[in-house]
């Protein structure tokens, strides 16, 4: 099951390193302008984003939400063929849209039955997890030059990516019909307090951890609803939640500015912005792999507080070193670094919510919405007060990681022992 899951994250991240490396060739392909291409990353985060919003709640858990994986599957797959088909901006502007719910339903549910087939466990598995997702970014511009390579074009590269998600999602179905229920009775056991009694003894036919009894399921979905503005005021939830977005200021979008900085800022060369970020992606992959082994000998709590730390003394450096070489050092020593954060953040949000991933899901996406401002804001600093001043800023961000983590305490459903 693992295996398949991880599967499915990969081919979610190859489709998204590929089509950064590719929209050079969409734009030429097409004839799009600037500001088509910029409705081409804008509006499907947004519109898709807001479709994908209700359904963690709306897919539940066990045998609801594995259809719903395999479905949003099927449609993951007709949206890489739509998009290898467009012969205009709005038939693709629609397949980038209908591809954000499909991942949603695809890959984000998958990230939930995972952490709820493994709840003494979620900070390794995510670490896997996010692993494949830095082995997909970092192959699928690979994969486009091996098609343009071999004579394809780009629309070939998409043809190779829906077959790839099709053999993830083919790997899902072969887990077997009736894997989710069992999954569903020993986690609700395990994680949610919820055994066999609950079916015939709770009151109202609605489990502590809000999984509603047989016949029950429009009732079920209004209890989820109910529990996501439950955990919105517990700070234990809100603490993750938020810290994920503020994380992701120093991880993606410092990625999305770092080739201006290099070039508009440190005056390097647009080649030399090129192999940083080939350098950055590299060096996240290593701190990936290197977590996996680090979390079976020291405590999650220990190894986040500990990179926000080195971030915190790493960036300013990155910043202020003059030299091309020393940058490009620091700047693989700080990505290795902030590795931890994603996948430490997002099981400890799992943790904060024992046998409801269903509402974990829901919550991030939310929060995924409102973390769609953080380039934003950094862009309009940088119109501003330059962008230098802008970036300075997000020596905050480990300051911020390290003060509100420093609260937490270990937790067994994190899988971190007292």
């Amino acid at each position: 099951m693992l295996a398949a899951g991880l599967a499915v994250e990969l081919a979610d991240e190859l489709v998204d390193g590929a089509k950064g490396a590719a929209l050079p060739l969409i734009r030429h392909d097409l004839g799009l302008s600037y500001p088509q291409i910029g409705l081409l990353a804008s509006v499907p985060l947004l519109v898709g984003g807001l479709l994908e919003l209700p359904l963690g709640v709306l897919a539940g858990e066990g045998r609801r939400r594995r259809l719903a994986i395999l479905a949003g599957g099927i449609v993951f797959v007709l949206t890489l063929l739509g998009a290898a088909s467009a012969r205009s901006f709005a038939v693709l502007l629609c397949a980038f849209i209908a591809f954000f719910p499909a991942s949603g339903a695809f890959v984000s549910l998958t990230q939930a039955e995972l952490m709820d087939t493994w709840p003494d466990r979620q900070a390794q598995v995510m670490t896997r997890w996010d692993l494949a997702g830095s082995t997909g970014a970092v192959a699928g511009p690979l994969l486009l030059a091996a098609v343009l390579a071999t004579g394809g074009s780009w629309r070939d590269t998409y043809l190779a990516l829906a077959g790839l998600a099709a053999l993830a999602w083919l790997g899902l179905c072969l887990r077997g019909p009736h894997a989710d229920d069992a999954v569903e009775a020993d986690g609700a056991a395990k994680v949610g307090g919820v055994g066999r009694a609950d079916e015939t003894g709770t009151a109202g036919g609605v489990s502590k951890a809000g999984v509603g009894v047989k016949g029950g399921e429009e009732r079920t979905w209004r209890v989820r609803g109910q529990e996501v503005l439950v955990a919105l005021r517990d700070w234990e939830t809100l603490r993750w939640l938020v810290l994920l977005q503020v994380a992701d200021l120093l991880v993606d979008v410092f990625t999305g500015f770092l080739a201006l900085y290099l070039v508009n800022v440190g005056h390097l060369r647009p080649a030399v912005a090129a192999l940083a970020i080939a350098i950055r992606l590299g060096a996240a992959l290593a701190g990936d792999a290197a977590l996996i082994v680090v979390l079976e000998r020291v405590r999650h709590l220990t190894v986040l507080r500990v990179s926000a730390v080195a971030a915190a003394l790493l960036y300013p450096g990155f910043l202020l070193v003059p030299g091309i070489a020393a940058k490009l050092v620091l700047l693989a020593v700080l990505s290795a670094a902030t590795a931890p954060w994603y996948p430490l953040l997002q099981a400890r949000l799992y943790g904060s919510l024992p046998g409801r991933s269903s509402v974990a899901v829901t919550l991030s996406s939310a929060a995924g919405l409102a973390g769609g401002l953080g380039p934003l804001a950094v862009g309009l600093a940088a119109q501003a007060f330059g962008l230098g001043w802008a970036l300075a800023g997000l020596a905050a961000v480990p300051v911020a990681i390290l003060a509100v983590s420093a609260t937490a305490r270990p937790g067994a459903a994190a899988g971190e022992e007292e």
